[in-house]
């Protein structure tokens, strides 16, 4: 049996709230261990998919502190089911908060092609919005391979811990960088860092489907999850 003083109830929550030294050494080891990779990796170059969402503005930020901003590489991918105002954030991340390359690559044709391919699926909602997200993660290797480039994720512990992602989709990275900290801290960390509060407090979505939230799919708010 669990000891009682290790359980914690939805009603009497953790703390997940950090000090600016906390969040200061959480910067630090974040931007020391996207170094680490990239170096071990025999490189010095880093591909990050760019949502508009805080997960990768936040990674990317810290990829930059890390490489700095001519080794850093984004990726905008929009499909039909994108807001505007998400790519349009994505692409203010690259261009006017970090100063990075990007490119913007629209999905929609592969999506098509694999669904020409195999149209059985076609209407099966979930499995078009999981085909999006891989298909985005075809392009961040075909753009890492060409480029000499590892591959950053931007997953957090709240959704690792409940298996929140795609296989082979978002999951397919060669490091999550921001991974150790829950939903909340990556908030705190983003306006530490600068990230500016429009983009620090937005709603999440991974946008796989017209009007998705990823609260609204996993029936819990984040602070709940936390």
């Amino acid at each position: 049996m669990a000891d009682s003083a290790t359980i914690h109830r939805a009603d009497d929550p953790l703390d997940l709230t950090l000090s600016p030294a906390e969040l200061e050494a959480h910067r630090e080891h974040i931007s020391e261990f996207i170094a680490d990779v990239t170096a071990a990796a025999g490189t010095d170059q880093a591909v990050i998919g760019l949502s508009g969402g805080i997960d990768s503005t936040l990674t990317s930020h810290l990829a930059v502190e890390a490489l700095g901003p001519d080794n850093v590489y984004g990726l905008v991918m929009p499909s039909e089911v994108n807001a505007e105002a998400n790519m349009s954030d994505a692409e203010r991340v690259a261009s006017d908060l970090l100063g990075i390359e990007y490119d913007v690559v629209e999905i929609n044709p592969i999506v098509d092609a694999v669904l020409d391919a195999y149209p059985a699926a076609k209407g099966d909602q979930l499995a078009v919005g999981n085909l999006r997200v891989r298909t985005r993660a075809v392009l961040n290797y075909l753009a890492a391979n060409h480029r000499d480039a590892v591959v950053l994720g931007t997953g957090n512990r709240s959704e690792a811990l409940v298996g929140y992602f795609t296989k082979y989709g978002d999951g397919a990275v060669d490091c999550h960088p921001i991974a150790n900290l829950y939903k909340a801290q990556v908030r705190q960390l983003a306006s530490h860092v600068g990230v500016p509060a429009a983009l620090a407090e937005k709603e999440s979505s991974a946008e796989m489907w017209a009007g998705q939230t990823d609260e609204g799919e996993m029936g819990l708010s984040y602070p709940t999850l936390d």
